[in-house]
Order: structure tokens, then sequence, then C-alpha cells
């Protein structure tokens, strides 16, 4: 299982979203601190879901990164999030 499918799938057992992106962006950052050959270094994420109604940006920020603390920790090196609550991304 690539990096970003063990990204998709604990944010969708974590969080049921409603929206769920993970884009390897890792092309984009060859040369740069944490960039390895074959990439799974650098993700950008863009989800939506009822857990974080009510959420401040930093507390949904806080919630997925406790969520992937073990692809943090290891392969991941970067991540890029946007995080919407459902009411949020309805305007």
């Amino acid at each position: 299982m690539t990096a970003r499918d063990r990204i998709a799938e604990t944010l969708t057992k974590s969080f049921a979203p409603e929206r769920l992106d993970v884009v390897d962006e890792s092309h984009q950052h060859a040369g740069h601190a944490g960039h390895r050959p074959g990439g799974e270094t650098h993700f950008r994420v863009y989800i939506v879901s009822q857990a974080f109604e009510g959420k401040s940006r930093l507390e949904r920020h806080r919630m997925i990164n406790a969520t992937l603390a073990a692809e943090l920790e290891g392969p991941v090196h970067a991540l890029a999030i946007t995080a919407l609550g459902t009411r949020d991304s309805a305007s």
C-alpha cells in the first residue's frame, strides 16, 4: 500500500469525510528537504467532514496530524491541509 493510500484510508476511518482528496506532490519538491527518490514525501490533503464542525483551523489541523502521527514520523515529510466542516464547504 502506498503512503497516499494509507493516508486516505486512515482519514476515511477516522473522519468519515464527505469529500477527501489526497495528492502526492513529492515531484514538486525534488532537491528540497525531505525529498527522497521515489517520492511519497510531500502530500496535500483536502477533507470535508462533519467531525470538523465548530472546530478552529488549528484544532482541525491538530486532529489530522494526531491521526496521521505514524505517517508523519515515518515516510511523510510534509503535509499541506485544507480541512473544512460540511457547512464550511457549502458556502
